[in-house]
């Protein structure tokens, strides 16, 4: 697969994502449902703990990620869902740290919502990925 980054405007890739990437020669391309701070038994975890979520959902989305043998460097587009953009913002640095470690700056839409599928979430992760 070629990434070829595409950027009119340089002010994105200071926070670690590409405006647009044009994507070439995949063979395979995974569609991930978004990913929380929930635990394998389907329980929300780290209730008004943004960093803590955000830590987990990332670890979920990796497990999915690995269970289609792809990593974050596979990711082509990536959306955070968020109920407190500002408090999101505090704790980017782990997102844009651990893709900054996969090697890749993938498109990405940040929206903040009311509410995620239970009350206690405070942010959900979606990807699409490609190989």
């Amino acid at each position: 697969m070629e990434r070829t980054a595409v950027n009119p405007w340089k002010w994105s890739l200071g926070i670690g994502f590409n405006q647009a990437e044009l994507i070439e020669g995949t063979r395979r391309e995974l569609i991930c449902s978004g990913q929380t701070s929930m635990d394998g038994d389907g329980h929300p975890q780290h209730a008004g703990d943004m960093r803590a979520q955000v830590i987990l959902a990332m670890d979920n989305l990796e497990a999915v990620l690995a269970g289609a043998d792809m990593t974050l460097a596979d990711v082509v587009r990536f959306n955070i869902y968020t109920t407190d953009v500002d408090e999101l913002f505090a704790c980017y640095d782990v997102i844009a740290g651990r893709f900054g470690a996969a090697g890749v700056q993938p498109p990405c839409t940040l929206l903040g919502v009311t509410r995620l599928a239970f009350p206690e979430l405070m942010v959900e992760l979606e990807a699409t990925a490609a190989a």
